[in-house]
């Protein structure tokens, strides 16, 4: 019996804590992200507004259209959902450091 509950709590342990991890660095990564992207878009639509550039949005709407439709389609699961308990743990521990972070 130990020899199934210890490997057991061992993928539970490290998925849970490596979850935590991952969940809090990626929500400190995107608001980082979020704020220089705003920052950004700001400034276009200032330098915009007083005529310095001319802003060309429709171009500027299909090309992050299409790149966030590049990133919606990428497997990034895929070799997390293979390990059942790793994955429960780890998407538990995401939650509550994406929550925490």
């Amino acid at each position: 019996m130990s020899e199934i509950l210890i490997p057991l709590g061992y993928q539970l342990g490290v998925g849970g804590v490596g979850g935590f991890l991952v969940g809090y660095a990626i929500k400190k990564v995107i608001k980082i992200m979020a704020v220089i992207l705003g920052l950004f878009l700001l400034s276009l639509a200032y330098l915009g507004y007083t005529g310095m550039i001319d802003v060309n949005y429709d171009k500027l709407e299909k090309a992050t259209s299409g790149l966030v439709g590049m990133i919606g389609q990428a497997p990034l699961l895929t070799p997390i959902v293979s390990h059942i308990p790793f994955a429960a743990s780890f998407i538990v521990g995401f939650a509550l450091g994406f929550k925490k972070g």
